[in-house]
């Protein structure tokens, strides 16, 4: 059975990592703060890769496995 505490815990790193990606790729794609064409693709995709890993590491550590990363 899983823990309301757990399930708080998961969801808050969830919503905090989305924030934190959330502004990272706002950051690559803002119109000031943008590098060229080439790297702004590479960027993106790169963040992408990180926040599935990060959503995938979290959501195993809910059902128990061994948490990919360790807060």
């Amino acid at each position: 059975m899983i823990s309301l505490s757990e399930a708080v815990r998961v969801i808050l790193y969830l919503v905090i990592g989305g924030v934190i990606f959330w502004l990272l790729y706002w950051l690559v794609n803002s119109e000031k703060t943008a590098p060229p064409e080439p790297f702004k693709k590479v960027a993106n995709v790169i963040l992408a890769v990180l926040a599935v890993m990060v959503i995938i590491g979290v959501l195993l550590s809910f059902i128990g496995g061994q948490p990919i990363f360790r807060p």
